[in-house]
């Protein structure tokens, strides 16, 4: 840790992702986005990123829960008949995403806006819902970070350059240090991918699930030593 302008920083990744004020956020891994017979897959998006990216994903959420680091599950959500869905969104869903006008995404109440019970989530687990890209946008996330002493939020799920990057920006506009997963996050167009991965390269520390572990196994070790 370095002190700059009177505030202390975290200087090193492993202070950065302490399990003592870490949360990990599951973004969208819902069935309309991840899953054969998912909207995105009616509507012929490439899911081949997503399975894989799954797997990695429970294997963090089950790390993530033996480190103590808080899991937070966001959901999106379209209430039925598009009764919180802009003229210009749905502009952006349908001559840009390729939906049919006729569709929802992740509607309340149906199955495509269902959490993938692959990635391990657990009854009691905090689910966060949202009605835009951003997790922060409208939601309860600020408050619940604030109430568990997060000050930094690792970023997992879909879709890289969407959801996943509106959050982040988010992230450290509410002033969360912001950690990307590189290999957790996934989209269906991997030149989309590979462009947010770089700018989001730019802007917050990103890792690979990996060595996140790694890195908290070591944290664990260390409070272990301490007691």
């Amino acid at each position: 840790m370095i002190t700059a302008l009177g505030k202390e920083v975290f200087s090193t990744i492993d202070e950065v992702v302490d399990p003592e004020h870490t949360a990990l956020l599951m973004i969208d891994m819902q069935h309309d986005f991840c899953s054969p017979k998912g909207l995105f897959d009616r509507i012929g998006k490439n899911l081949d990123m997503m399975a894989p990216a799954v797997q990695r994903v429970a294997k963090l959420v089950t790390a993530a829960r033996s480190m103590g680091v808080l899991p937070i599950f966001i959901q999106n959500q379209w209430l039925p008949h598009n009764r919180v869905v802009s003229g210009s969104f749905l502009r952006f869903m349908i001559f840009k995403q390729g939906m049919d006008p006729n569709e929802g995404c992740t509607v309340s109440g149906t199955w495509g806006a269902e959490i993938l019970p692959e990635t391990g989530i657990q009854p009691d687990d905090i689910i966060v819902q949202k009605w835009r890209p951003s997790a922060f946008r409208s939601t309860n996330l600020d408050m619940v970070l604030r109430c568990n002493n997060i000050r930094t939020v690792v970023l997992t799920g879909v879709i890289t350059q969407g959801c996943v990057e509106s959050t982040a920006r988010d992230a450290m506009f509410h002033d969360y240090y912001t950690v990307i997963t590189k290999d957790c996050v996934a989209t269906y167009n991997k030149d989309l991918h590979d462009a947010s991965l770089k700018v989001m390269g730019s802007r917050f520390d990103m890792v690979a699930s990996d060595d996140l572990i790694d890195i908290w196994g070591r944290a664990g070790q260390t409070s272990i030593a301490a007691q």
